[in-house]
């Protein structure tokens, strides 16, 4: 049960800022709760307190620094264009600190790892952290975004403007491609959003 010694009502703020909703606490000494992705934080005069199934849902936000983490990101199409998903994963040193999927519609296969990436970047935005390692398995969305190689489709192009935008609320990040078993959590995440 991580314990956070800080200021309880910036620790509120950084909470509602990533999206999440603040509620009166439940006793006397409790000055708030926050409840997100299964975990609690409860706070008192000088402290937040964690507990949870994933505490570090919360825990992201509420460390001053943000902290760092490696963020990985896959999309997947069957049909090119046709059904088309994401999937994303947020590791730490702690280990996967959170992850997720979800169907986009018909699109492009890369359509859909753009659309990934964007998901990753605003889910670690949303965590608070303040760097972020990424990685994909989509060797022209890592060379397009990083400005080696040009983005002709429109879609494409208005894609890489919106990474880029989320890219400068980071204090520092990289992008690197990398092999698909590398990639194997987030491409099972966006296969198993397909297959649902």
């Amino acid at each position: 049960m991580p314990t956070i010694d800080c200021d309880p009502d910036r620790a509120a703020d950084r909470l509602r800022e990533a999206g999440v909703n603040i509620e009166p606490g439940n006793t006397d000494h409790e000055a708030w709760r926050a409840e997100r992705d299964g975990a609690v934080a409860v706070a008192y005069d000088d402290k937040v307190v964690v507990q949870g199934s994933d505490p570090s849902s919360l825990t992201m936000v509420l460390q001053e620094g943000g902290g760092r983490a490696h963020v990985y990101f896959d999309g997947a199409s069957r049909g090119n264009p046709g059904p088309a998903a994401v999937g994303w994963v947020i590791v730490t040193s702690d280990g996967i600190a959170a992850d997720g999927n979800g169907r986009i519609g018909e699109t492009t296969n890369n359509d859909a790892e753009y659309q990934a990436l964007i998901r990753a970047l605003e889910a670690a935005r949303d965590y608070g952290l303040d760097e972020v390692d990424l990685r994909g398995d989509s060797q022209l969305i890592v060379k397009q975004v990083r400005g080696e190689w040009d983005a002709n489709e429109p879609t494409l192009r208005e894609r890489r403007a919106r990474v880029r935008e989320l890219l400068t609320e980071f204090d520092r990040w990289s992008l690197e491609h990398v092999p698909r078993e590398i990639n194997s959590h987030a491409d099972e995440l966006a296969n198993e959003a397909l297959d649902e």
